[in-house]
């Protein structure tokens, strides 16, 4: 039984591993962060990065 535990969580990361689902978060964050004016864009910089990080 634990065998099959292990090989579906290897399929899920497999699965996950440069996915754009992974990185939805940061974007999402960085998106609502862009909307307030003067700072957004400054402000929004780390989760962009975060987004970049997890899916280049």
């Amino acid at each position: 039984m634990k065998w099959k535990a292990l090989a579906a969580l290897v399929v899920v990361c497999i699965g996950l591993s440069g996915c754009g689902l992974a990185a939805a978060p940061c974007r999402i964050a960085s998106a609502g962060l862009k909307i307030v004016p003067v700072v957004g864009h400054v402000a929004a910089a780390p989760t962009d990065a975060c987004a970049e990080v997890i899916d280049p």
